[in-house]
């Protein structure tokens, strides 16, 4: 790639606005990801008790749910995200292609 081109990719409002969006909403679904799975260690870490604590007359302890919560959410951003890159972010590439392509 030419200097030309990057110079016209790099400084045209789509790429702007597409680098902004996609930085800043990673940014936001990053912190929620380390949030849940940092506050999960915490839980394991420093309240024991109440990670082992026995859900009914079972094996199950509040550790297992809470566990599968954190896979859970894993996969629910990474469908977010997915889905805001399919509608918004790629329309935003789609513009910048056709604009910087004449």
């Amino acid at each position: 790639m030419d200097d030309n081109m990057v110079q016209r990719i790099s400084t045209h409002p789509a790429y702007i606005k597409l680098k902004a969006a996609r930085t800043g909403y990673g940014w936001w679904l990053t912190a929620a990801m380390m949030v849940v799975y940092y506050g999960f260690i915490v839980l394991v870490a420093y309240f024991k008790p109440l990670m082992s604590t026995r859900i009914g007359d079972g094996v199950t302890t509040w550790g297992m749910p809470v566990g599968l919560f954190v896979i859970a959410f894993t996969i629910l951003i990474t469908g977010i995200y997915v889905r805001r890159a399919n509608s918004e972010f790629d329309a935003l590439a789609e513009e910048l292609n056709k604009a910087v392509l004449k």
